[in-house]
């Protein structure tokens, strides 16, 4: 180990590498994250529950005899996922102190392939999209994005390589893009949802931050038990769909700026790039992604409601509300709309190996306490196909600007590869 080297700036994929072959120690690394959790986190906030001693005793016991290829790679899990070992309180005071009997699937996985786990990162109240005080650790003045905040905080700042987080509307992209991050949300079954706890179970989605786009194949390759995707291995130059809807209004000029850049750096390269509108069809896709959200969320929080209704924060309240004013005709015709827009979606597909849209409005917001616009992400999420976004930008401010990829529902593995592809396109500029 080189002289002051900085463990915790590793990603994943070196890491991995260097234990594997004896050149680091597990207990090295996760040391190396939990002083930077010491020196940081009291002010970023992006734990919510750690047990120093505890990891280290993963750490230890994977030095001595772990295996698989995450073995020593410490992950932060969002804590909406049950961790047998650790508590589990979903954002929510209404659950303090809750210590669930098994891990969820996706954590589960992680610990198969020689993960350690190192803490349960931050999440807002159900990953409902309050904010709760974590600070982006660019600029603390700054919104991290919601609610996966904790998640995605952790990461930009060094303490730990790969977290989990989860996203309903834009709680995986806007993170990543907000700090500065890869973000993946998977395809709606990409990583095994088992054990989460489903507040909208038809768009509920797990995905991986991270920061570089090998360290997103080699989790998701660990964690699903698949051979990892070569980046390199790109046979044809790909068909791109610059899509500008819905909702392009809100994007600032340093979004637009940065679609059409990277549209024009992919291009160079060697893509097919055209410009996507969206069919009519999409024209009431908004109108059902909030019919199914507040339906939905009302059914999964029903002991929560019937119980500690006045405990929950107001936006989970008044969605509740909405939902009780929703019939199940209405919840039907949202479902039956999105099933025609997943239709219709498949079809640009059949013209296009991806879609580059924004990731978010612009920069992150200096509103920390208002309810975060995922104007560019709630679509894509109700599609449930994989979107990975891309920390390729920034802003007049000096703060980070992704663009997003988004590929077809089952196409995680291909998306992945074309986003390493890109992102080397993109930087070539």
């Amino acid at each position: 180990m080189a002289i002051n080297e900085a463990l915790n700036e590793l990603d994943a994929t070196d890491a991995a590498a260097r234990i594997a072959d004896g050149g680091i120690a597990s207990r090295d690394l996760v040391s190396a994250c939990l002083e930077r959790v010491a020196a940081r986190d009291g002010e970023i906030g992006a734990w919510a529950h750690l047990e120093p001693a505890h990891a280290l005793g993963q750490a230890c016991m994977s030095d001595a005899a772990g295996q698989g290829p995450l073995r020593g790679i410490p992950v932060g899990i969002k804590d909406i996922f049950d961790t047998a070992d650790l508590p589990t309180e979903y954002g929510s005071p209404i659950h303090e102190g809750h210590r669930p009997a098994r891990d969820s699937a996706c954590v589960a996985a992680l610990r198969k392939a020689g993960a350690v786990i190192l803490g349960k990162a931050t999440t807002t109240e159900f990953a409902s999209p309050v904010p709760v005080g974590v600070k982006n650790p660019r600029d603390f003045s700054r919104s991290p994005g919601v609610s996966s905040s904790g998640s995605a905080a952790a990461v930009a700042d060094f303490m730990v390589p790969v977290t989990l987080g989860s996203q309903t509307g834009g709680s995986m992209i806007m993170p990543a893009a907000s700090c500065g991050t890869v973000g993946y949300k998977a395809s709606l079954d990409g990583i095994d949802r088992g054990g989460l706890r489903h507040v909208r179970p038809s768009l509920d989605t797990i995905g991986i931050f991270a920061r570089s786009v090998r360290d997103i194949a080699l989790v998701r390759a660990a964690m699903t038990e698949t051979p990892v995707v070569p980046l390199e291995d790109m046979p044809a130059a790909p068909r791109v769909g610059v899509c500008r809807a819905p909702n392009w209004e809100d994007a600032g000029p340093e979004t637009v700026e940065a679609v059409d850049t990277a549209a024009a750096a992919l291009e160079r390269a060697g893509a097919f790039v055209a410009d996507l509108d969206l069919p009519p069809v999409f024209d009431t896709v908004e109108d059902a992604f909030s019919v199914i959200t507040a339906v939905e969320g009302g059914r999964s929080l029903a002991w929560e409601i019937a119980n500690r209704r006045d405990r929950l924060n107001r936006w989970i309240q008044d969605q509740v509300a909405l939902g009780e004013s929703c019939s199940e005709e209405d919840y039907a015709a949202a479902g039956e709309t999105a099933g025609k827009c997943r239709e219709a979606m498949a079809g640009l597909f059949e013209r296009f190996d991806f879609i580059l849209t924004a990731s978010a409005p612009g920069e992150p917001s200096d509103d920390l306490t208002g309810i975060q616009k995922s104007s560019f992400n709630r679509v894509w999420t109700m599609m449930h196909g994989p979107c990975i976004t891309l920390p390729a930008f920034s802003g007049p401010n000096g703060l980070p600007v992704g663009v997003q990829l988004v590929g077809p529902t089952g196409g995680d593995d291909r998306l992945i590869q074309l986003a390493g592809w890109a992102w080397k396109a993109i930087e070539a500029r």
